[in-house]
C-alpha cells in the first residue's frame, strides 16, 4: 500500500496514508478506512492497496481528512493476525488520526472483518460519530469453532508469519469469541450506522448485516443486487457510501 506515514501499535509500525483536500489546512471531519481479512496470499500482500486512491477521492470530493492503514500481518505491516491485535491497531489508528488531523468529528468505514471490528471498537469509543460497514460479519464463530484449521489458513494466506505464533493458542482462540459485533451494534446506537451488503456475497451472507441492523434498531441498510463480497470495487456501493458520508459531513457543519 502506498503510504505517507506510520501508526505505532504496541511496538509495531503500521504503514498509513492520510489524504486531505487540496489547499485545505483547517480542521475537517475525519474518516478511517479498515480493510478486510485477506482471502489468499495475494490479498495478504496487497491488503488495502487500492485504499489510498479511495482516500484521495473522499478527501477531494467530500472534504474529509481520510486515512487508511494496514493491520498487522497484512501488506507491509509487521506482526501476526489476532483479533485483539487488530482491535489494538484500530484503537491506535484512531488516536493517531485525532493527534495528526484534529478532526471536527470522526467516522469509521470498514470492509468485512475490518468493518465488524470497527463496530466493536466504535461501540465503546464516544469519539466515533458514525460507522459504515461493507459486507460485515455478525460474528467470528466459524473461525472459533475450528481454531486450528483457521490458524493453518492464516499461515497459508500469510497473515500469520511467525513460526511459533501464537505463544498462547488458547487465548488467541478465546479472542475469536470475545468481540461480538451484534451486541456492539446495540451499544453503538443511536449513532448513525450504514450497512452495505451484496446479495451474491458467497463469503458472508446478507443475513449477517441484517442481524447488525436489527440489533442497532435504526441502521440504514442497503443490499446491492448482484454484488458479491468486494463492495469496495462496486460503483453502486461506493455511490451509496459517498452519499452517506456527505450527509454525515453536512450534519457536522
Amino acid at each position: 500500500m502506498q503510504s505517507n506515514g506510520t501508526i505505532e501499535s504496541r511496538g509495531l509500525s503500521l504503514p498509513s496514508y492520510l489524504a486531505r483536500p487540496a489547499g485545505r489546512t483547517e480542521a475537517l471531519p475525519g474518516v478511517i478506512m479498515c480493510h478486510s481479512f485477506p482471502f489468499g496470499p495475494f490479498d495478504a500482500r496487497h491488503s488495502a492497496s487500492t485504499f489510498p486512491e479511495l482516500m484521495d477521492r473522499i478527501a477531494n470530493e467530500l472534504g474529509f481528512a481520510a486515512m487508511c492503514f494496514t493491520f498487522r500481518g497484512c501488506g507491509d505491516s509487521p506482526g501476526d493476525f489476532s483479533v485483539q491485535g487488530w482491535v489494538d491497531d484500530l484503537r491506535a489508528a484512531i488516536d493517531h488520526m485525532i493527534a495528526e488531523a484534529q478532526p471536527t468529528g470522526l467516522w469509521l468505514v470498514g470492509s468485512n472483518t475490518g468493518g465488524s471490528l470497527a463496530m466493536c471498537v466504535a461501540a465503546d469509543d464516544p469519539r466515533i460519530r458514525g460507522c459504515a460497514l461493507l459486507g460485515p460479519r455478525a460474528d467470528f464463530d466459524d473461525w472459533a469453532a475450528q481454531p486450528r484449521k483457521f490458524l493453518d489458513h492464516c499461515r497459508e494466506v500469510g497473515s500469520v508469519r511467525t513460526p511459533r505464533f501464537p505463544s498462547d493458542f488458547d487465548e488467541w482462540t478465546r479472542e475469536l469469541r470475545r468481540f461480538r459485533p451484534v451486541p456492539a451494534a446495540q451499544r453503538f446506537a443511536p449513532r448513525p450506522l450504514l450497512l452495505l451488503h451484496g446479495d451474491d456475497d458467497e463469503s458472508v451472507p446478507a443475513s449477517d448485516s441484517r442481524q447488525l441492523a436489527e440489533s442497532h434498531g435504526a441502521a440504514e441498510m442497503r443490499v446491492i443486487d448482484g454484488a458479491g463480497h468486494r463492495l469496495r470495487h462496486d460503483p453502486r456501493a461506493m455511490a451509496v457510501l459517498f452519499g452517506w458520508l456527505d450527509r454525515q459531513r453536512l450534519g457536522d457543519e
